[in-house]
């Protein structure tokens, strides 16, 4: 497993060894004694599996608030994204910077994004399959966001023309700014 740092520390990309040869691959994608031997001793409570038919397909800034916020490991399966994170910690030195990371089934990277971050991705092709761990289980009493396409954040989404499609949910998020229940 390779862990690399990205431009805001507390975020990481952690690529797992991938065997292959004739009959395909085999990757060890997740292992507690790895994730303890790379000094990242989290515990994952739940698995999600999520596919987007379309390509341009956007999902985020989502966040939980506590006492249900979550750590995230995030992989493509199948397909790409760009994903990113968001600081929302309102006392850090990077508070609304952001950090937006390739993800594909080719490059088989992982996104590990702490709590205290939102979370969201587009899609760059169609048919795209993303599987993340967490560790806290969802709370939709306590789902929380922040508007996508927030000019204060300044996040380039490469998106189709028309813009990206998506969730109603999504389209109301408030701005950075006026958002409630971010981390202190």
């Amino acid at each position: 497993m390779q862990v690399e740092e990205t431009a805001i520390p507390a975020v990481k990309i952690v690529t797992p060894k991938k065997h292959s040869d004739a009959r395909g691959f085999f990757s060890e994608v997740y292992s507690r004694a790895d994730w303890d031997k790379a000094a990242l001793p989290l515990t994952f409570v739940q698995d999600n599996h999520s596919y987007s038919a379309a390509k341009g397909l956007l999902r985020g800034l989502h966040f939980q608030a506590p006492p249900f916020a979550q750590d995230k490991l995030v992989r493509v399966a199948r397909g790409a994204i760009l994903d990113v994170a968001v600081d929302i910690r309102r006392s850090s030195p990077t508070f609304g910077r952001h950090v937006a990371v390739e993800l594909s089934a080719e490059n088989w990277r992982q996104l590990l994004i702490p709590i205290g971050f939102a979370h969201a991705f587009i899609t760059l092709e169609p048919d795209v399959e993303v599987l993340y761990k967490t560790t806290a289980p969802y709370s939709a009493a306590h789902d929380r966001g922040v508007a996508w396409d927030d000019p204060g954040i300044g996040i380039a989404w490469p998106s189709p023309p028309g813009g990206p499609v998506l969730s109603d949910k999504d389209r109301k998020w408030p701005r950075l700014k006026d958002a409630p229940d971010l981390f202190e």
